[in-house]
């Protein structure tokens, strides 16, 4: 295994401006790498958890279900309730967007799983958010307008399963 060589700690600013570059060129592997690198040198950065969160939730719609659930562990490490409802929810909202925009079959039912679930996730957050920050309610106006637009995703699958009787 080849060893990774460590980041200074004064090169941090820089390397977290540069992970959200990245990001925004949607290069999230790119970013997700730096924060790593951010992390190694300094464990639980708030900055650069958020922003490695954000790099694996920029790739939902290119690989398997691996990067929803380090998604998720992250969003549970983050210190203030608030940013743990909040980014929960951004989770699964963008996991929902990703399911919808696949286009696959039987994929809007578990879209509109995602998507709920955000909503709840974006209510714990408007419970105990900052003064004068709506964010959370902003990602619920956005959920709503999503299920608004497509009501195939409000649908809630209400018939019990019925288990399968094998010899």
């Amino acid at each position: 295994m080849i060893t990774l060589k460590p980041l200074s700690a004064d090169a941090i600013p820089a390397a977290l401006a540069k992970a959200e570059r990245y990001r925004l060129l949607n290069e999230p592997d790119q970013a997700e790498s730096i924060c790593l690198d951010i992390l190694a040198a300094e464990p639980g950065r708030r900055e650069a958890v958020v922003t490695l969160l954000l790099a694996l939730t920029d790739r939902f719609g290119k690989d398997d279900g691996a990067p929803v659930s380090r998604a998720q562990a992250l969003a549970a490490t983050l210190e203030s309730s608030y940013e743990r409802a909040y980014y929960r929810g951004l989770v699964a909202e963008r996991r929902g967007r990703a399911l919808l925009d696949s286009h696959s079959p039987g994929r809007a039912r578990s879209a509109g799983i995602w998507i709920r679930e955000a909503m709840e996730h974006f209510e714990e957050a408007e419970a105990v958010r900052p003064p004068g920050n709506d964010d959370a309610r902003l990602r619920w106006n956005a959920c709503a307008r999503l299920l608004n637009a497509h009501p195939n995703l409000r649908e809630i699958d209400t018939e019990p399963a019925t288990p399968l009787m094998l010899e």
